[in-house]
């Protein structure tokens, strides 16, 4: 069930069944030459949509813009400054409260995101403790590629290459989601390094095409599917324990 295309009486008649929700969240950032912008919200989105599907999950809007600092030396990429990011996700947290919610889980699919989610958590959780009051609600996030099983299929499909960014088994799901934006492209080198940086022009110096220590070229539809089935699974399980807990 999705938040933004069910009515207010659907959403109140679930909360009589279910208190919780999962809300996608990820960024609009580079991925490299064949990478979609928006891959890091597609990710966790497509995963989300398909388990919400089939366990009757209310799934949410995606918060699609997140802290992506470091792109910014790459067209098209979009950020929030780690304090932005803290006030808009506290007031999400606030009005999902506000209508009954308690137990919230995020969906993650960027690595630059952990950080100020946790952020966001501990402001939330400080505005009662301040209050002397115990907080009503709970608050999870999880990034799709940290399952197990997805960690394992992730390397099966892709041996060598896989790499840290705009990698080869991203790119394969957001081409399962849109087969239709599949992009061919020839990358020098074949795997790009890996490495550290700071700020988006140390990032650019550094990662000229974007990539870090991956081949997504070796991505297709195909593995996508394979990646959200098994992701689809471990999401399911790991929601209907935090939900019930």
């Amino acid at each position: 069930m999705q938040l933004n295309q069910a009515s207010w009486p659907e959403v109140e008649a679930y909360l009589k069944k279910s208190k919780g929700i999962i809300i996608p969240i990820g960024s609009v950032e580079q991925h490299g030459p064949n990478g979609l912008l928006g891959t890091d919200a597609i990710c966790p989105e497509v995963i989300a949509k398909e388990a919400g599907d089939e366990a009757g999950f209310l799934v949410g809007p995606t918060f699609s813009v997140g802290s992506a600092q470091h792109h910014l030396g790459f067209t098209g990429s979009i950020t929030l400054r780690p304090t932005t990011m803290i006030a808009a996700l506290n007031d999400w947290i606030d009005s999902l409260h506000r209508h009954g919610f308690k137990r919230i889980f995020f969906l993650n699919g960027h690595g630059g995101n952990i950080t100020t989610i946790d952020a966001a958590f501990v402001e939330s959780y400080a505005a009662w403790s301040l209050d002397g009051e115990a907080c009503p609600y709970k608050l999870k996030q999880t990034s799709w590629w940290m399952f197990d099983e997805v960690a394992q299929v992730c390397k099966e499909l892709f041996p060598e290459g896989d790499g840290s960014h705009a990698t080869a088994s991203e790119v394969a799901v957001t081409y399962y989601a849109y087969p239709e934006a599949v992009k061919d492209v020839v990358m020098t080198p074949k795997t790009a390094p890996e490495g550290r940086f700071t700020d988006a022009a140390d990032y650019r110096k550094k990662f000229p095409d974007g990539r870090i220590g991956s081949d997504p070229s070796q991505a297709t539809p195909e593995k996508g599917k394979r990646i959200v089935e098994v992701a689809k699974k471990a999401l399911i399980r790991e929601v209907e324990a935090y939900f019930a807990s």
